[in-house]
């Protein structure tokens, strides 16, 4: 099994505040774990900044497939920080983050502040139609997400939210959760990385619909020598019906990968992976509403609007 060290000290903080009452468990988690995260950013040779659902954990999964058959490492164990420079040294340190949210936000104020600690390091920002994910994070955070990470990101949320009965509606429509966090989640990073020659923004749509092509031109950013014979081998890997199969077999090594109910096909971590299929779950007035707040609000360098293609 490959270990991570980085992820180790992740969990011995979750695991020695684990005793102390809410209020303090919170902030304690919160304060070290914004200190890892600095940590992680200052090692990293390489960042991806991704929201959930977006489609991160799938690219991992492909980028550690595309190392594995190059280098020769275990794909078994996506990366998610320190596992592949672990295994050969001469691989990058990946950082994965949102960047704005909970503990790491200090990310995003890295980014503000133009930080020269920055320098060297190429961003790779993965973006997804709002409306897509915010269907697909309210199952997340209602069915999978875990309890310290739920604990922290509502520890600092403007509006309350109650996990086991919010309406997916009024998650919807959540400021800190819903839509109008995601818009502003997209727009704040499109306003950081827009005019950084080492950042590439990789749309969630373009991977789906013309994976080889996507995938060579992250091949490209990241500065790896990965063959078409293998970006063609590791789209095959990467294809949906195999991702079920192997999320069915449990195949991966982290624990984020594992079927956690094999008869509620809504607890997968591997879903639906539809682009444009918020359009199946919601209509009339809510569907109307979000498609106009995506179209009035959010940076048309991600080049949605109302569709998603």
């Amino acid at each position: 099994m490959v270990l991570s060290i980085d992820r180790g000290l992740h969990w011995t903080i979750l695991v020695l505040t684990a005793v102390l009452p809410h209020r303090w468990r919170v902030r304690a988690r919160y304060r070290r774990l914004e200190k890892l995260q600095l940590r992680l950013l200052e090692r990293a040779d390489l960042l991806m900044i991704r929201h959930p659902k977006t489609g991160g954990t799938w690219l991992r999964a492909m980028l550690t497939h595309l190392y594995a058959q190059h280098y020769g490492i275990s794909q078994r164990r996506v990366f998610k920080s320190d596992e592949l420079s672990r295994q050969n040294a001469r691989l990058p340190r990946w950082a994965i983050t949102n960047g704005l949210a909970s503990w790491e936000k200090v990310v995003g104020q890295k980014f503000s502040d133009n930080d020269p600690s920055l320098e060297g390091k190429k961003t790779l920002f993965v973006a997804r139609h709002p409306a897509d994910i915010v269907v697909s994070w309210y199952i997340q955070y209602t069915k999978r997400t875990k309890r310290f990470k739920r604990e922290l990101l509502e520890w600092e949320a403007a509006h309350p939210i109650e996990r086991d009965t919010i309406s997916r509606e009024d998650f919807i429509r959540h400021p800190d959760f819903g839509l109008p966090w995601l818009i502003h989640y997209h727009n704040f990073w499109a306003e950081q990385l827009k005019d950084r020659d080492d950042a590439l923004i990789v749309r969630y749509e373009d991977l789906r619909l013309s994976p080889a092509e996507t995938l060579a031109r992250i091949n490209g950013f990241i500065g790896e020598a990965f063959s078409d014979e293998e970006i063609r081998a590791t789209v095959e890997f990467g294809d949906f019906d195999n991702m079920r199969k192997l999320e069915k077999d449990n195949y991966f090594q982290n624990n984020s990968l594992k079927l956690r109910n094999p008869d509620d096909p809504e607890m997968r971590k591997v879903r639906r992976a539809k682009v444009g299929g918020y359009r199946d779950d919601l209509d009339g007035e809510l569907l109307a509403w979000v498609e106009s707040k995506i179209d009035q609000e959010l940076d048309p360098i991600f080049g949605y609007g109302g569709n998603p293609s």
